[in-house]
């Protein structure tokens, strides 16, 4: 619903506070909205922290997982995302999603080429990707679609798709070099096949049929339980004496979660999208460091483990600065 310019979903307002009436939802309110959606994906990860400190996930199963989630639970979260009806709003909407998405991630991409120069060749890739690229999958879509409701999953799977197409060319370039480009890994990237999918569906009105489209729904409502899970497993694997202690992290968690989402906060203002389209956005820009910065370093050769450090370390300062972010962008969209 929507209450002095604020976007709020309707099952993430507390019954007190709806209560109250329209008038008397303050940005207070809001807020507590916002973090409560936020403390709610983190009670969620530690289910897979506890587990991983246990030993009952390990490694492999977290890997096996999220192979589930990237081949299997995207591509149908994305595709029912798309199982609209085709109305010139939002179409609209759509378009504005795409344009808005490619702008900041041309600028993310701009951004990335002048930070860390002073650091050493080894470190200076993977630190320069943490800081532009967010966790859009399995952050970004369970938190919009908690906090905004099912109608801003649009907005948050066309920047997923974005996200997709320039982490497998300029993100991979950036933590291994020109070399390590391949267009035939990002043409058959399950979030860029669904996407695809879910763009006929919604172009052409066509659908599965009733057991096919319901389990594909199925599976696409796993994505934020599971992606949860598997976050605070893979958190668990790491050494959080050396996360805490190392300060470049903080300079990086920093330019991820308060500078990315003010310069794209501002990049779009002059524009004057939807405001969902706008908030979403914002929100994608303050997710914590993608889990793909430590998967890519790894399968490259280089320091896997600092990257999982900045992800393990902008997960948890996100607590703070997500709900923040989310209100601020509120603030500016109802301006």
């Amino acid at each position: 619903m929507q209450r002095n310019g604020l976007i709020i979903h309707n099952y993430a307002v507390p019954r007190e506070i709806q209560n109250r009436g329209e008038c008397a939802i303050t940005m207070f309110d809001a807020l507590l909205v916002v973090g409560g959606s936020v403390l709610t994906l983190f009670l969620l990860m530690s289910v897979g922290f506890i587990f991983g400190r246990m030993g009952l996930l390990s490694g492999e199963t977290l890997s096996q997982v999220s192979r589930v989630l990237l081949y299997v639970v995207t591509p149908c979260i994305m595709i029912t995302s798309f199982e609209v009806e085709r109305t010139p709003e939002s179409q609209g909407m759509l378009f504005a999603s795409l344009g808005a998405m490619a702008e900041i991630y041309v600028v993310y991409m701009l951004l990335s080429i002048v930070l860390f120069r002073r650091e050493g060749e080894e470190h200076r890739g993977i630190l320069r990707f943490a800081s532009v690229y967010g966790n859009a999958g399995f952050m970004g879509l369970p938190l919009i679609q908690s906090v905004m409701g099912d109608e801003a999953m649009m907005v948050a799977v066309v920047g997923l798709a974005v996200f997709n197409i320039v982490t497998w060319t300029q993100g991979r370039a950036l933590i291994g070099g020109r070399a390590e480009l391949s267009w035939k890994k990002l043409a058959l990237n399950p979030g860029i096949i669904g996407f695809v999918v879910g763009l006929l569906l919604y172009f052409t009105g066509w659908r599965f049929p009733g057991p096919v489209d319901s389990a594909v729904a199925y599976l696409g409502s796993l994505n934020t339980p599971l992606a949860m899970v598997v976050i605070g497993g893979q958190m668990a694997q790491s050494d959080l004496v050396k996360v805490f202690s190392t300060r470049k992290l903080y300079l990086v968690s920093a330019v991820k979660l308060a500078g990315l989402p003010l310069v794209t906060a501002g990049l779009l203002l002059p524009f004057r999208l939807d405001p969902t389209v706008y908030v979403a956005a914002v929100i994608l820009a303050a997710c914590p460091t993608a889990g793909a910065t430590s998967l890519f370093a790894q399968s490259m050769g280089k320091d896997a483990a600092l990257g999982a450090q900045q992800v393990t370390l902008s997960t948890l300062l996100c607590m703070a600065t997500l709900p923040v972010m989310a209100m601020l962008a509120q603030l500016l969209a109802a301006r």
